[in-house]
């Protein structure tokens, strides 16, 4: 028998810096990203919970200032509790960062195979974006939660997953 997964709508103002949005912010604490354990966040832009952070921008006050694939390369195996995944939602929204590699499905692909490595059995990926995606059951994640962000107008929707790795 399918168990279903109980999706979430609500609304509420879009802002660039996702977890500054309530009801993301909520979910966020909900699952204690970043005052549990140890979180990581290779795309943390500004107001990431998470204990390690990296933003390629150096204007940006992370723990680091490398490329994401590079900064989830360099996670021990298993360590982490979670890991928040904030990455740019479009190739259009990637190339402003200037690297090439953003319009390569393969590097977000391997961005989630890192992060599926570092994650311990029981952590948990919680991803947002303009898809439900997520890590995958190819990747020993099981979807536990799925809240959809309205921002109204012509503005897309922020989709947000929270998956705990199995095994």
């Amino acid at each position: 028998m399918e168990e279903y997964i109980k999706i979430n709508k609500v609304w509420a103002m879009p802002n660039k810096w996702t977890f500054t949005i309530k009801p993301i912010k909520e979910l966020l604490l909900k699952y204690q990203a970043g005052r549990d354990g140890q979180w990581a966040d290779p795309f943390c832009g500004e107001n990431s919970l998470a204990n390690l952070t990296n933003d390629i921008n150096p204007a940006v006050r992370s723990t680091q200032n490398i490329d994401a694939l590079e900064f989830l390369k360099n996670l021990c195996d298993g360590y982490f509790t979670g890991i928040l995944y904030d990455p740019p939602y479009s190739i259009t929204q990637a190339r402003m960062y200037g690297k090439k590699e953003f319009s390569s499905m393969k590097y977000w692909a391997d961005c989630k195979n890192e992060m599926a490595r570092a994650i311990k059995p029981g952590g948990l990926a919680i991803c947002f974006g303009w898809n439900s995606n997520g890590l995958g059951k190819n990747r020993g994640f099981e979807m536990i939660e799925i809240l959809l962000v309205a921002h109204g107008g012509s503005k897309n929707d922020t989709i947000c997953t929270v998956e705990k790795k199995i095994g």
